[in-house]
């Protein structure tokens, strides 16, 4: 992926770094895989504000993607990489020889009439999904399963992947992207290769404005405050509000979230910390 400096012809442009979007070879989704998706401006169902700082943004529609790759054994052909509004990864369109087309996450260096190929003894090559006792250790993976036939469901946004690091009677172990170990049933699928738009996280909005395009408004600092709005807020002039929480005073640092007797706790091997789980 490239990214683009802007010359700073404007406050806006003058640190703003964007995607060159060098790998993308249309702007025209294919209208059959689109879908209507509605904005919530952060509302619920009664209509109050159950989100803060979420609100405008352009209107979107969403592309559906395969994360099931359901089309065993059947040669599908890359028909272009396109750009999707609802998250971090690029998508392809592939076209299969029985007529249907259909996206999915693009990997890294996946092109333009390539090949790609779903189910059990299909090559481990870029694009391709197989279950995870047929492909090689060592190999990046993405669009992991957790249940077998539920689709993908982790390392799916831009640059990740998982490497499959051992193989044990009935799991696999992977490295996930956050350095946690932990172990996957060996009959799910998982997507060869490493996502797409690796440098995603490299860019700058370069204005405030951007950021309301894409819905995002603005969020204010809870130490700028009053006490009765935030447990981080008051005092005179500039004062610290101690220990980093939230509106509602859970803490930011050091407090486990994770549900105590989690039933994966037994299939966590190490944390993302180094930390490893007594089995």
């Amino acid at each position: 992926m490239a990214l683009k400096k802007y010359k700073p012809v404007t406050a806006g442009t003058r640190w703003r770094i964007g995607n060159a979007y060098a790998e993308l070879t249309t702007d025209q989704p294919e209208k059959t895989l689109l879908e209507k998706a509605k904005s919530t401006g952060g509302r619920n169902a009664q209509g109050r504000r159950a989100m803060r700082y979420i609100g405008g943004g352009h209107k979107k529609m969403y592309r559906v993607i395969d994360f099931k790759r359901s089309k065993k054994n059947i040669p599908g052909k890359v028909q272009s990489i396109e750009y999707d509004p609802n998250r971090s990864a690029f998508i392809a369109l592939i076209s299969y020889t029985d007529g249907d087309k259909r996206y999915i996450i693009a990997p890294q260096g996946l092109q333009v009439g390539a090949e790609v190929l779903s189910g059990d003894d299909v090559a481990p090559e870029i694009g391709n999904a197989l279950q995870m006792k047929h492909i090689p250790l060592g190999t990046n993976i993405h669009n992991i399963e957790m249940q077998p036939g539920q689709g993908g469901k982790l390392v799916r946004s831009a640059g990740s992947s998982a490497q499959l690091t051992n193989k044990e009677e009935k799991y696999a172990v992977l490295k996930m992207p956050s350095g946690e170990l932990r172990k996957i049933l060996i009959n799910c699928y998982a997507t060869v290769g490493i996502v797409s738009n690796s440098d995603h996280s490299l860019q700058s909005m370069g204005k405030a404005g951007r950021n309301r395009w894409r819905g995002i408004r603005p969020r204010n600092r809870g130490v700028a405050m009053n006490p009765v709005d935030h447990p981080m807020g008051g005092g005179e002039g500039k004062a610290s509000g101690g220990q980093p929480r939230s509106r509602n005073g859970q803490y930011s640092r050091g407090l486990k979230t994770r549900t105590k007797g989690k039933g994966s706790d037994k299939l966590i091997i190490q944390r993302k910390n180094g930390k490893k789980i007594a089995q």
